[in-house]
């Protein structure tokens, strides 16, 4: 049994759909922060997929994946510092209890 197409798209989109799960149902801002990274997961791995099945011998799959990773790493970034000012100032990172945005 080899791995085909359907097999990576069936991956992939079990990844996404647990990140985009986890982003609608957590209020914890470091579990969205991952799971925001987990559909990041999915959508690197249908890139390359798509890539590598559709036009085998380009790069353009894994040139799109790297973006996707450096975008994700100073989201990454800019996020744990702004989830840390939160914490700083609010003592929690519970999405719901911060509220001062809003007003």
């Amino acid at each position: 049994m080899s791995i085909t197409l359907y097999h990576y798209l069936i991956l992939a989109a079990i990844l996404f759909c647990i990140g985009i799960y986890g982003i609608l149902t957590s209020k914890h801002a470091v579990r969205v922060l991952m799971s925001i990274e987990i559909a990041f997961a999915g959508v690197s791995i249908n890139l390359v997929a798509f890539s590598n099945y559709i036009t085998p011998g380009t790069l353009a799959g894994q040139i799109f994946t790297l973006f996707i990773m450096t975008v994700s790493a100073a989201e990454a970034g800019v996020a744990l510092a702004i989830i840390f000012n939160i914490y700083k100032n609010f003592r929690t990172v519970d999405i719901d209890k911060i509220d001062l945005m809003k007003r």
